[in-house]
C-alpha cells in the first residue's frame, strides 16, 4: 500500500504526542475577571505560570487532566494588562494557545487583558487617535548600528502642518524593549483619552530601546564596547543620536537656551539610586538652582515591589534637601498595571508653560520618562 506524506506525517504525530491533541482555548477570561490557564503537554511532569502580579506569591502550578490538558484558574484579577508565562519541565514558554505576545529584551511571554467595567484610560475609548509608528535611523555613536524607535505623534499631527509639539522620552526598563510602551502600557490610548478630557498637552512620545550594549545578546558589535559604561553610553546616544533624529524628523520644539536638556523627570519603580549625595551634590546642595531647572521630578512605586525600598529612600533624600518632587507610594507590585496608573498621573502634569507659547514656537521642552523597570 503506497503512504501518501501526509498520512505518513499523521502516522508519525499520533504517537509522539501519545494520544489524540486536544484543542485548547488559553487564556479564558471569565465574567468575574477569574482567568483559566491551560495548556496541552500529555507527557510534561510539572506545569507552573509566573506572572507579572505574583512578586509575594511566586509560581502557581499546574493540573494535569486524563486528556493530557494541564489547567490553572488564578484571580480574580484587577482589570489591566498582564505579562505571563509558563514552565513546562523548566522549559520557560510564551502560551502556545495564546496569539497575544510580549517581546522582551531575552525571551517572549505572553499578553492577557482584564477588561475594566468602567472605561480606563488605557483602553481604545471612540476619541480621535494619534498615531504610532516604528522608525530606523543609523546611530554615529554606536557605530553605525541601525536602530528602531517607537513615536506617537498626536491627534490632528499630521493636519495642523503649522504646529510644533514637545517632546517625551519615554523609557522602558530592565528586560523590556521599546515597543514595552504601547504594546502592553498602552501609553497611545492613555494620552489619546486625556487630550480627549483636555486633561493633557499634545506631545509626541518618543520611545527608543534603552540599552545601548544589548545585557542578553553578545555580538562582536557589542563587545567592542568597553564593560560597564552602558548607562553613560545610552546617555551619549540618546543626547547625540536619539533628539537631532526626532528633531529632523518631527516637527519638534528648538532646544531651550541655558537649560537643562530635560525639563522634567518622571521614574516609575526607579532602581540603581543609591548613593545621591555623592553622584549628584551639586544638584541637591543648591536646591533653589535646582527647582528653577525642574518643572516637574515625580517618583511613584509599589510597596509591594522589592525597589520600594531605594524609591523611599530618593524620596527622604530629595526631602532633607528640600528638591521639589512628588512621591507617590502605592499598595501595588512591579508590573505596568501600576505604570498604567503612573503615566496617567505624570502626563497631565509635564508642559504646561506650552499652552501659553505664541506660534510658531521658538522655545523646547522636553522631558525623560520613566526607566529601571522589568518587562
Amino acid at each position: 500500500m503506497k503512504i501518501t506524506p501526509l498520512f505518513f506525517f499523521a502516522l508519525f504525530v499520533l504517537p509522539l504526542y501519545g494520544q489524540t491533541p486536544v484543542t485548547v482555548v488559553s487564556p479564558e477570561v471569565h465574567p468575574d475577571r477569574s482567568v483559566t490557564f491551560s495548556i496541552f503537554a500529555p507527557k510534561a511532569s510539572a506545569v507552573t505560570l509566573t506572572a507579572d502580579w505574583q512578586w509575594q506569591t511566586g509560581p502557581q502550578n499546574f493540573q494535569k487532566a486524563e486528556n493530557g490538558v494541564w489547567s490553572l484558574t488564578v484571580g480574580p484579577l484587577p482589570p489591566a494588562i498582564y505579562i505571563y508565562s509558563f514552565t513546562v519541565d523548566g522549559i520557560a514558554m510564551a502560551d502556545p494557545a495564546n496569539p497575544r505576545i510580549k517581546l522582551r529584551d531575552r525571551g517572549s511571554a505572553s499578553l492577557v487583558e482584564i477588561p475594566s467595567d468602567l472605561p480606563a484610560l488605557w483602553q481604545e475609548w471612540d476619541v480621535p487617535h494619534g498615531n504610532v509608528e516604528t522608525i530606523w535611523h543609523k546611530s554615529t555613536v554606536l557605530n553605525g548600528e541601525t536602530r528602531t524607535m517607537v513615536v506617537y505623534t498626536p491627534p490632528g499631527y499630521a493636519q495642523e502642518t503649522g504646529r510644533r509639539y514637545p517632546v517625551l522620552y519615554l523609557l522602558h526598563g530592565s528586560n523590556d524593549t521599546q515597543f514595552g510602551w504601547t504594546a502592553v502600557g498602552q501609553v497611545n490610548f492613555v494620552l489619546d483619552n486625556l487630550l480627549a478630557e483636555t486633561k493633557a498637552v499634545p506631545m509626541i512620545i518618543v520611545m527608543p530601546f534603552g540599552y545601548a550594549i544589548n545585557p542578553y545578546v553578545r555580538s562582536a558589535r557589542s563587545a567592542a564596547y568597553p564593560p560597564g559604561n552602558n548607562t553613560s553610553l545610552f546617555e551619549k546616544y540618546l543626547i547625540e543620536d536619539v533628539i537631532p533624529a526626532i528633531d529632523a524628523r518631527y516637527r519638534t520644539l528648538a532646544d531651550r537656551e541655558h537649560r537643562d536638556q530635560f525639563s522634567s523627570v518622571g521614574a516609575f519603580c526607579p532602581n540603581g539610586l543609591s548613593g545621591l549625595e555623592t553622584r549628584y551634590p551639586a544638584l541637591l546642595n543648591n536646591p533653589r538652582d535646582t527647582n528653577a531647572k525642574i518643572s516637574v521630578l515625580w517618583l511613584g512605586c509599589g510597596r509591594q515591589d522589592n525597589n520600594f525600598p531605594g524609591s523611599q529612600h530618593v524620596d527622604e533624600v530629595l526631602s532633607a534637601h528640600q528638591i521639589n518632587h512628588i512621591w507617590q507610594p502605592s499598595d501595588a507590585v512591579h508590573n505596568y498595571a501600576l505604570w498604567q496608573q503612573h503615566i496617567a498621573e505624570f502626563l497631565p502634569l509635564i508642559f504646561q508653560e506650552v499652552k501659553s507659547i505664541p506660534s510658531p514656537p521658538t522655545v523646547s521642552t522636553r522631558e525623560i520618562g520613566p526607566s529601571s523597570k522589568g518587562g
